[in-house]
């Protein structure tokens, strides 16, 4: 955010050196710049306890050609994503509306969870509270916003959770740390 304001500043100083009857606070620049600061929810990150070292039963690098319970959906050269060939999918007791397995170079690196509803939320922040580490919530800082993030660090996996509150969607990243940055090297090769 520190950066977007940096360049909305840069940018405004530009167009005000170049134009001096032009006004110093145009409103293209400054909107978004409102809308980003009075709309941004907390991002909160804890160590996390109990790295699962993968997802349910299946480690980082394993291959998923060979299982029998996923299917193949979307492959590129690098990139593959599978899901459960049984549905519907779920997570932390309850239904989820997606759950996508991706590996990278054939070894297992990622999985994607999407879910809606606000009691699904609360459902999942708890569970992810009690296996991974509770939030260290700071007086003061907000519970609730339109955007939220959590974030848990394990030796091996990273997880991300993100909510927007409009329209009750939310995301989850379950991330190898050592293999999800080798999806950078492939934005090229992206499934489509």
């Amino acid at each position: 955010m520190v950066a977007f304001a940096a360049t909305c500043m840069s940018l405004i100083s530009h167009d005000v050196m170049s134009h001096p009857t032009a006004s110093p606070y145009p409103l293209g620049l400054i909107l978004p710049l409102t809308m980003t600061i009075s709309c941004a929810g907390t991002a909160w990150g804890v160590p996390m306890m109990n790295d699962p070292k993968g997802f349910h039963d299946i480690a980082w690098g394993s291959s998923l050609t060979s299982r029998q319970d996923l299917v193949a959906t979307q492959s590129g050269s690098q990139i593959t994503e599978y899901r459960q060939k049984t549905e519907p999918s779920s997570f932390a007791g309850v239904r989820m509306t997606s759950i996508l397995y991706v590996t990278v170079d054939d070894q297992f690196a990622r999985v994607t969870i999407r879910y809606q509803g606000e009691a699904v939320h609360r459902q999942v922040l708890s569970f992810l509270e009690t296996e991974h580490g509770a939030l260290e919530r700071i007086p003061g800082q907000m519970a609730r916003g339109l955007s939220q993030q959590y974030n848990w660090r394990g030796s091996e996996t990273e997880i991300n959770l993100t909510y927007q509150a409009a329209t009750e969607r939310g995301f989850i990243f379950f991330d190898s740390r050592t293999l999800a940055p080798r999806f950078n090297d492939h934005i090229g090769d992206s499934v489509e």
